[in-house]
């Protein structure tokens, strides 16, 4: 029987403190399932060794010299896609909307640096950082092109509408909701991985009078969902809020599911409850949770997305919805971060129609019976 252990993962390390770089090595390498084969001390070395080292992911701050950690990553996930994980005390706090721009451009998880106030002992974060290292370097990361764009001076620095993916002509035949059936009342979208830059892409063609209300479920760490809300919020045409327990989702706004619980949908006039997690539940909030009391509450008066992320947290969900006559659209393979829950949700059989994400919107304003500009 072969003793072989599999070659360590090779990680590249991007900060520009020497002590920060030497500790996070230390971490890394504590366990011996990762090797750091390189360390950057700004973002432009960051482009350059990753073009020339090919790390199987990153571990980078945000507050670099040289070239910002965001327009690094944006030039990463342009040319040579590599999973990048942000370690970074640039995320958290009042800084939390760093964290949205930095996964909207393309990296695969935060984790914010450990603060003063914080109890844990560095063994414990070193812990956090290898499990979060182990998740990111699993992902099948996709080409993004805010880079690209950005050399090209087609955008900002700014988030910009125009960074999400380019419009394709609406392919699939998704027919208005049949005469008869409920009036749609509620869209329900689900996603973890990837899921910011695609709530951009998705939520930024729905229009500010949309007759519906929007419910979304992101998977995020404690403390960051508010920071979603007032991201997306200053980027798309509806209004974005952070959903709370007793109170009714509204028509024209997206009101995003808060850490912690999960959301359900208690009945047809779309009033909420947030409920503590099922014993062993691994996503908090639950995708599942909420598109399944969504089925019960009002069956085909809604329409079910789920968009990329790791895991199946959603597709049972789905089926259900779906089971109840509401119309389901699941995110492709290739426009995917992730293809594990539109994946699995397209297994069971629970996805009406699969699109690539910038078909998602037109398809969901074609089944409402609105004319997609």
């Amino acid at each position: 029987m072969s003793t072989d252990r599999p070659s360590p993962v090779a990680v590249l390390v991007v900060d520009d403190s020497p002590v920060q770089r030497r500790f996070l090595r230390a971490a890394v390498e504590a366990e011996g399932d990762f090797t750091v084969v390189g360390e950057a001390r700004n973002g432009k070395e960051a482009v350059a060794l990753v073009e020339r080292l090919r790390p199987a992911a990153v571990l980078m701050d945000l507050d670099l010299p040289v070239m910002s950690g965001i327009e690094a990553i944006e030039r990463i996930m342009s040319s040579h896609a590599t999973p990048i994980l942000v370690y970074s005390a640039f995320v958290a706090g009042a800084n939390s909307e760093n964290a949205l721009e930095a996964l909207a451009a393309g990296a695969v998880d935060v984790l914010a640096k450990p603060g003063p106030d914080d109890t844990g002992t560095l063994d414990e974060y070193a812990a956090v950082l290898r499990r979060k290292l182990r998740g990111a370097a699993r992902v099948r990361v996709i080409t993004h092109p805010r880079g690209r764009l950005r050399s090209q001076g087609l955008i900002g620095t700014a988030p910009s509408l125009g960074s999400a993916t380019p419009r394709r002509p609406l392919a699939p035949a998704v027919e208005p909701c049949p005469e008869g059936r409920d009036a749609v009342r509620l869209v329900a979208v689900g996603a973890s991985t990837g899921g910011p830059q695609a709530l951009l892409t998705l939520l930024s063609q729905l229009p500010v009078d949309l007759d519906q209300a929007v419910l979304v479920v992101q998977h995020m760490a404690e403390g960051f969902i508010p920071g979603l809300a007032s991201w997306l919020d200053g980027l798309v045409p509806m209004p974005v809020v952070v959903g709370e327990s007793g109170r009714r989702l509204v028509p024209g706004t997206i009101t995003i599911a808060p850490t912690g619980g999960n959301l359900l949908v208690q009945d047809d006039r779309l009033r909420v409850l947030c409920t503590p997690p099922e014993p062993g539940q691994f996503h908090v909030p639950g995708i599942d949770a909420s598109f399944e009391s969504v089925a019960r509450a009002l069956g085909p008066a809604a329409v079910g997305v789920l968009l990329t992320g790791m895991g199946r947290d959603g597709a049972a969900g789905l089926l259900a919805m779906r089971g109840r006559g509401a119309l389901t659209l699941g995110q492709d393979e290739a426009t995917s971060a992730v293809y594990g829950m539109p994946a699995a949700a397209q297994a069971l059989g629970a996805v009406d129609h699969q699109l690539p994400l910038e078909q998602i919107a037109p398809a969901l304003l074609t089944a409402l019976g609105r004319v997609h500009q």
